[in-house]
Parts: C-alpha cells; structure tokens; sequence
C-alpha cells in the first residue's frame, strides 16, 4: 500500500496541520459522544463459549492478520453485529429463499 497522498489530500493534510479546521461540536454533544465512546469500549462483563477448534484456529489466524489479540476480534465482530454493522449474509439468504421461492 502506498503512502504517497494526491495533490487534494496533501492540501488537506497540510491545512488541519496548520489548524485551519475547527470542530463544530458544541460542549454538551462532546461530551455525550465521549461518554458513548466510552460505554462502548468498557468490557465489564465475561463470558464462556464453546467453538470449534476450526473455528477459533482461523480466528488467531485472523486477529495475527489484524495485529490485534483474538479476543479483541471476537468482541469487535460482535459489537459489530449487534449494532447493526455486519450483516448475516446467511440468513438474508434464508429469508429470500423462503420469501421469493428458490431461484432456479
């Protein structure tokens, strides 16, 4: 991956360095967000699964690819879900199946 930056991106770049942007976020907003930010990356509870052997080998396999502890994937890919921002590509598949019939 290059690190070399267009013209348009180095502009960028070189104004918010110099502090040509100021951020529009009004005190009580900042501190809502911070304090989401923060509920979302407290991990006060524990849990135990079972998975497969399979499973969790591809998943260390995964977290080495991300630099990032196994568990820390887990979680991520689970926050991820619950909040809305992964999708189960399986059970869409399911209910188009059972909805629109089997494709042919």
């Amino acid at each position: 991956m290059s690190n070399t930056l267009n013209r348009e991106d180095q502009e960028l770049l070189e104004a918010f360095e110099a502090g040509a942007f100021t951020s529009e976020l009004k005190d009580e907003r900042r501190a809502q967000l911070a304090r989401l930010a923060g509920e979302t990356i407290r991990k006060d509870k524990r849990i135990n699964i079972r998975i497969s052997s399979r499973d969790l080998e591809a998943l260390q396999r995964r977290a080495l690819e991300e630099g990032l502890p196994y568990q820390s994937l887990i979680s991520s890919v689970l926050h991820k879900y619950v909040s809305g921002g992964l999708k189960d590509v399986t059970a869409s598949k399911a209910v188009r199946r059972k909805n629109h019939g089997t494709p042919r």
